[in-house]
């Protein structure tokens, strides 16, 4: 299958260079919301001749000196909840940067998915029904493969200022590779940790094939973007030759975040505990995201079961969706290790349930192997709550530097050590934790920070492209 993608990726390129840049009909200029637009003293039937282009929106300063709004076009994979933190971190990006950045999102969900009819923003949907989804082989139900990607990517990218493509190796990026290096608009890409050595550490085969596609569709559509964007200066220096071919591709560390919990949280929180009886009303320690190998999850429950018995009335709350199939191993751990009625799977939580459970734990735990970011940990230092974690989640020295958390190994004995680092710690320092927490949310990781520093990246490069002398 890799060979397959490699073929048609060549034959495309084979094709591409044959053509002549594309440009937009006449009279099509006008029409284009917030995209390329036509000054009063400008002739659009002049605009569309060779050689000449409207500006962007965002490049044109208001008489006022305010600037207009810069209409981006995402493509994500998917806006599932249990997609995790793109999809988080893109709906925070769409409640802090309203007004100055106008977001539209085209993902490859189906387009009847409940998520996606509640999504906050412009969204289209290019993905099979369940019915199609059936009749593809098993590699394009797992790659995301939509027909209606690439021509859908062609026919629409001219009406943004630039585009942001988040994640790799999938069939949206797929698309995207083979229509953005040539489409004439600016891009970026948000690689969201996929370049991590860990997964080429962890999985070697699967590298392989990754290596396959980065040579025809990741490395070209990085090497040709704007900028190519990174959470944290750990993941841009980590992504550094893991695969071979298309190096300096240009780089900008962006930073990431989260929203604060919404101020409505605290009033469910009593509805919340009676709904959760088992746990949510004792103290517990609260794991929360996929559910998934690189979460070291298994690590948790076995360092849990090190201290159980000296602290009989704590509980370990594991929250998520098992994407992999891991829950049941990680049930069974549980029961052969005695915990079955100590260590909890209600499976994910979202909206209140999932502030509520932060903000009522005694600490939050995240045992990763790799994190390129970690929002979860800057959801719990939002709502208060001491982060455990390990030196392989890349905003580690922030958490420390804030005193908001303790920091291990991702090793079973870093695991284990973690937790009884935060068990014996008397209830003051506990207590000081908690407020050092929330103060460090504040110092590091408040959305409106990173969302800024997008901003500005991609104001700088579209002001470039508008200053740039054309041919």
């Amino acid at each position: 299958m890799a060979a397959w993608l490699i073929y048609c990726r060549m034959r495309e390129n084979l094709r591409n260079s044959a053509m002549t840049p594309r440009r937009l009909p006449k009279g099509v200029l006008k029409s284009l919301p917030n995209g390329l637009i036509v000054s009063p003293e400008e002739n659009a039937s002049d605009l569309a001749k060779p050689g000449m282009c409207a500006e962007p929106m965002s490049a044109r300063v208001m008489k006022d000196g305010s600037q207009n709004p810069i209409r981006v076009l995402n493509i994500i994979p998917s806006v599932s909840p249990e997609s995790g933190g793109p999809v988080e971190g893109l709906l925070s990006q769409l409640a802090t940067l309203h007004g100055a950045m106008i977001f539209d999102v085209v993902s490859l969900d189906a387009p009847d998915a409940p998520y996606v009819k509640a999504f906050p923003a412009p969204i289209t949907a290019l993905g099979l029904g369940p019915d199609e989804v059936d009749r593809r082989n098993r590699f394009q139900r797992h790659y995301g493969y939509s027909p209606k990607a690439v021509p859908w990517l062609r026919e629409n990218i001219h009406r943004y200022d630039c585009v942001i493509a988040h994640t790799l190796w999938n069939y949206a990026t797929y698309a995207s590779a083979r229509v953005l290096p040539n489409g004439g608009v600016p891009y970026f890409v948000f690689t969201h940790g996929m370049m991590d050595p860990w997964f080429r550490r962890a999985y070697p085969l699967k590298h392989l094939a990754k290596q396959a596609f980065w040579l025809v569709n990741e490395g070209l559509l990085l090497r040709h973007a704007r900028k190519v964007l990174f959470t944290a200066e750990d993941e841009r220096l980590l992504a550094r030759g893991v695969f071979l071919g298309h190096g300096g591709y240009p780089e900008a560390v962006v930073g990431y975040g989260a929203n604060a919990p919404p101020p409505e949280a605290p009033a469910g929180m009593a509805e919340f505990k009676a709904r959760f009886p088992h746990w949510a009303a004792g103290p517990y320690l609260l794991f929360l995201g996929r559910i998934h190998p690189k979460k070291g999850c298994d690590l948790l429950i076995d360092a849990f079961a090190g201290v159980a018995a000296q602290y009989p009335d704590l509980q370990l709350v594991i929250v998520g969706p098992d994407q992999v199939g891991l829950l049941t191993a990680l049930q069974a751990q549980a029961q052969k290790l005695g915990l079955a009625g100590r260590v909890h799977f209600p499976g994910p939580l979202y909206g209140l349930d999932k502030w509520n459970a932060m903000t009522a734990a005694d600490a939050f735990v995240l045992p990763s192997h790799q994190e390129n970011f970690g929002v979860v940990v800057a959801e719990a230092m939002a709502c208060g709550t001491p982060v455990l974690t390990t030196n392989r989640v890349n905003i580690w020295r922030e958490v420390e530097a804030a005193g908001g958390g303790l920091i291990e190994a991702d090793t079973p004995e870093g695991i284990a050590r973690l937790l009884k680092r935060w068990l014996i710690l008397p209830a003051v320092q506990r207590s000081a934790m908690r407020e050092r927490a929330r103060l460090g949310y504040d110092t590091f990781f408040r959305m409106e920070m990173a969302s800024e520093r997008l901003q500005a990246v991609i104001r700088d490069n579209l002001a470039l492209t508008a200053a740039s002398p054309r041919s």
